[in-house]
């Protein structure tokens, strides 16, 4: 019966319109509880939506990329939290940004600004697009000073990019890839490098959700990456460029949980990720981790304090729990075909507390 409530709320979302389709997975005591797919991956090839179909997870890419693959550098000490930017990138040691620590970039407090449109001035450059996004990085402005506020950062994110694959001389894709996701069994989250053969795009072009109808490049995407600065740096980048499904993200969630209570784990050291999850100066953000908001919280009225998790722009998101082991993953297609619907931000609040009142 509450499985059905569930369902008749997930169709009734599509009718009013909030996003096409979606895939709702939810897990107790890292079992699965509830796992279906609604609506369409497609609107305009009027392709289905699949439990197994795969979806561009936008800033979900924060935590579960390349957050993770700063903690496998720090469990490796070939870097600290409290190292300083000037350190590691020769480019920022006499600059503004030197003092800046990978733990704040992670925690968001780098003085980095939210946003920028750098894709505009990369698509018209004669310059290499990831260096020339990169060269963005080193000029662009603080908007804050360093560690003094909280302000949610897409470029800082980037610049950890840039940190990781500085450290271990390897694409940040084929770092996650070799350390964290192919150890635990998870072939389906993957980066997919723009303008090459992709052996990803082709083995799994039937199941990549649809996501805009882009204005500027003039077709719906599907399998190119929907954010602007990470399509026109090549595809992959720290804060967004992750593809994957819910049953992958799963597999994920469940060593992150394992971690956060120092259970037995695969390839996360459990010490350094409650480290990661610590609050600091009562900020909402963790290291590459959300938490639920005091008030009007995407995650609804009750996730617990210690819970950790991530929204993505294009309709993705994850909540952990570990004071009950509760894992729900709810990967949606909002943006398509328009960005501007917004009606999944009433939404999300509104499934997770009906989710906990019907199965929890």
């Amino acid at each position: 019966m509450g499985k059905d409530k569930i369902s008749k709320l997930m169709e009734q979302a599509i009718l009013k319109g909030i996003f096409p389709g979606a895939v709702l997975l939810c897990a107790v005591n890292q079992k699965i509880v509830f796992f279906e797919a609604y609506g369409m991956a497609d609107l305009f090839n009027k392709r289905k939506m699949r439990k197994d179909s795969i979806f561009d997870l936008a800033s979900l890419t924060k935590p579960l990329a390349t957050a993770l693959a700063v903690l496998k550098l720090v469990e490796k000490r070939q870097v600290f939290l409290d190292q300083k930017i000037g350190s590691i990138l020769e480019e920022f040691k006499t600059s503004d940004k030197a003092d800046i620590t990978i733990d704040m970039l992670l925690r968001h407090t780098s003085g980095f600004p939210a946003h920028r449109e750098y894709f505009k001035k990369i698509i018209t450059t004669a310059k290499l697009p990831r260096q020339c996004l990169r060269d963005f990085l080193v000029h662009e402005p603080l908007e804050n000073r360093v560690n003094t506020c909280q302000v949610y950062s897409d470029l800082g994110f980037m610049l950890i990019a840039w940190i990781i694959e500085t450290i271990t001389c390897q694409r940040l894709d084929h770092f996650v890839s070799e350390q964290i996701y192919r150890p635990l069994g998870i072939d389906d989250l993957f980066f997919i490098k723009l303008n090459q053969h992709n052996e990803k795009l082709k083995k799994y072009r039937q199941k990549i959700v649809a996501t805009q109808q882009c204005p500027w490049r003039k077709r719906v995407l599907a399998g190119e990456v929907d954010d602007d600065n990470a399509w026109a740096a090549g595809g992959i980048e720290g804060h967004a460029g992750l593809f994957g499904s819910a049953g992958s993200i799963y597999k994920l969630c469940c060593e992150i949980l394992n971690a956060v209570q120092n259970k037995k784990t695969i390839v996360l050291a459990p010490d350094i990720i409650k480290s990661f999850v610590l609050k600091k100066n009562k900020h909402d953000m963790v290291a590459g981790f959300d938490t639920p908001s005091k008030e009007n919280s995407s995650s609804g009225r009750y996730f617990s304090k210690s819970s950790i998790g991530h929204l993505g722009f294009t309709g993705t998101s994850f909540w952990i729990d570990p004071e009950i082991s509760k894992i729900i993953i709810f990967l949606s297609n909002r943006v398509h075909p328009l960005r501007s619907n917004e009606g999944i931000k009433k939404f999300r609040p509104q499934l997770h507390d009906l989710i906990h009142a019907q199965l929890i």
